[in-house]
């Protein structure tokens, strides 16, 4: 359960009434993708519907029932989310805007390279960019929606493009675990060699092809790597 010290308001006016919930501001985009996946009793700071959670003031269960048509928690808080809005502090929401900057940064850096040289752009180059682009970060919106918004703003400014690569690796069989766990989300085949080898094929964005290798060589120094024709 969330703090009452780390909360936020979410809230909803209707009928000249504010009806407010206490809330996780961390949990709101994978509450807002999919309410099964969040524990209310992490996503609420209290489990109540207040006028003004402040005063700890509460409407009656007759006032919320004619509101919101339930008494149920989980339905009045998709509602509360979907129909009303999140009072953040001004450093809140600086920092979750930042967090959520970094974010989209990260995901255009790993997956996306410049055309002419095949390599990422570095992030501070993408950080100057977007910031030029005047891209106004939501820290509420789905990142998946963000980033695309974000390209289409960044496409005029920098060369970028979304190729992907594959590479096959060979690994000691007693490294197996480990780096599978690393492969196994871009992985396309695998099989056993008679020296006791482990191989595979992966597919990833090109953008992240070099952490990937990284990543691989830190679990198995004995790794090899070669990249793929298309």
């Amino acid at each position: 359960m969330v703090s009452l010290d780390d909360a936020v308001l979410a809230r909803l006016e209707k009928g000249g009434k504010r009806y407010e919930l206490l809330i996780d501001p961390s949990l709101v985009d994978a509450f807002r993708q999919d309410p099964a996946s969040v524990d209310l009793e992490d996503f609420l700071a209290m489990d109540e519907v207040f006028h003004d959670a402040r005063a700890g003031e509460r409407p009656t269960e007759e006032a919320i029932q004619s509101v919101f048509g339930t008494l149920d928690i989980a339905s009045i808080v998709q509602q509360v989310l979907d129909k009303g809005s999140i009072q953040l502090t001004t450093a809140q929401r600086k920092q979750m805007v930042e967090q959520m900057r970094q974010q989209i940064i990260h995901h255009i850096h790993t997956r996306a390279v410049d055309p002419k040289t095949k390599s990422p752009h570095p992030k501070t180059r993408l950080e100057l960019a977007l910031e030029e682009s005047r891209y106004s970060v939501d820290p509420f919106k789905r990142l998946e929606e963000q980033v695309n918004d974000a390209i289409k703003r960044l496409k005029p400014l920098l060369p970028l493009s979304f190729e992907t690569v594959r590479l096959a690796f060979k690994i000691p069989g007693t490294a197996y675990g480990s780096v599978q766990q690393v492969l196994r989300p871009h992985q396309q085949r695998e099989g056993w060699l008679e020296d006791g080898s482990w191989a595979c094929v992966v597919e990833c964005p090109a953008g992240m092809k070099g952490d990937l290798i990284s990543q691989v060589m830190r679990k198995s120094s004995d790794a090899e790597v070669k990249e793929m024709a298309s």
